[in-house]
């Protein structure tokens, strides 16, 4: 699978969570690859929802998101996570950009939660840098 998501933004988020701790390129990779897949399962949702309503155009509420953060106070880039929106989901539809915004921050969220975790699972392992094996065992817990 290719992954749409730049790393740098991913480590960022992971970064802003590690504290002291330093983090590895394969966990940034596993992270990006994570986020990839669960954007894409909301997309599927999403998409439903709007068939359902009789339209072509995901919207934020499509994402169960009311109030549509401002897109410069998120990390993750906008454009990949357009991609990411549309990998699994019908070329008929289109992705409005408050529906691109609205599941960037749902997925700048669900980062900051595994990667808030994973720091725990790093320091519980006495370690001073966040793994891949850090983010493999988050989702083995907790998914």
């Amino acid at each position: 699978m290719n992954v749409e998501l730049p790393f740098a933004p991913v480590d960022t988020i992971i970064r802003r969570n590690a504290g002291d701790l330093r983090v590895s390129a394969d966990a940034s990779k596993e992270l990006a690859t994570r986020i990839q897949e669960h954007g894409s399962e909301l997309a599927i949702d999403a998409a439903e929802r709007a068939t359902e309503d009789g339209r072509k155009t995901l919207m934020a509420e499509d994402f169960g998101v009311e109030t549509v953060v401002d897109k410069d106070d998120l990390e993750l880039p906008v454009a990949p996570v357009d991609r990411i929106a549309r990998l699994e989901i019908d070329d008929r539809y289109r992705v409005s950009m408050d529906a691109r915004v609205a599941l960037a921050d749902i997925l700048e969220a669900y980062a900051d939660n595994v990667a808030e975790s994973a720091a725990i699972l790093a320091h519980h392992a006495d370690r001073r840098t966040i793994t891949e094996d850090d983010i493999e065992t988050y989702f083995s817990l907790f998914e």
